[in-house]
């Protein structure tokens, strides 16, 4: 019962870690290419209706413009790329670009009102900043235990292999080594 939850538990995190890798698979070039430069396209068309306000107002459109133009970049090079620090990327300029935003907002305030805005602001991209760093070194971690625990199981099969002799006993090693990827 316990080593099938554990089966089930392990199978489920290869499945989650090689989804990035599979979608990544599906971008060509030429899409990636596309994709570059309808976003480009699209924070320019953003910027340009932004022209008719004024004041803060501009300002604002503009920084919003800008966020989805960098979260937009980010999600692209995640999804060309498939890699994991691409993926702690687009949570960081998440992050970053929420609060550029959420500062130009508190800029139509003033005084302590002015104050608090920011420090909320800045209280959020910190939370945000947090978690990446923390999936991030979930990930690292989760990566660094499967390779520890696919080196115990090789470890284990040779040493099994060990009892055996001649031919067997290097068809239980070539096995063990196919099995758990090893050189």
């Amino acid at each position: 019962m316990n080593k099938s939850i554990h089966l089930k538990a392990s199978l489920a995190v290869a499945v989650m870690l090689a989804l990035p890798l599979a979608h990544a698979a599906t971008m060509t070039k030429a899409d990636y290419s596309a994709a570059k430069t309808r976003i480009a396209a699209d924070y320019k068309a953003e910027k340009t209706s932004c022209a008719s306000l004024a004041g803060n107002a501009k300002d604002i459109c503009v920084e919003e413009a800008k966020a989805k133009d960098n979260v937009a970049r980010a999600e692209l090079e995640y999804g060309y790329s498939g890699k994991p620090a691409d993926q702690n990327k687009v949570q960081m300029v998440k992050a970053e670009s929420a609060y550029a935003v959420a500062k130009e907002r508190c800029d139509d305030l003033a005084g302590n009102p002015k104050d608090v805005c920011l420090t909320e602001a800045k209280a959020a991209e910190t939370k945000a900043l947090a978690n990446a760093k923390m999936g991030k070194q979930i990930g690292e971690a989760t990566t660094d235990a499967a390779d520890t625990k696919r080196d115990a199981n090789y470890k284990v099969a040779v040493e099994k292999c060990d009892a055996l002799a001649g031919d067997v006993k290097a068809a239980c090693v070539a096995d063990a080594t196919a099995k758990f990827g090893k050189p």
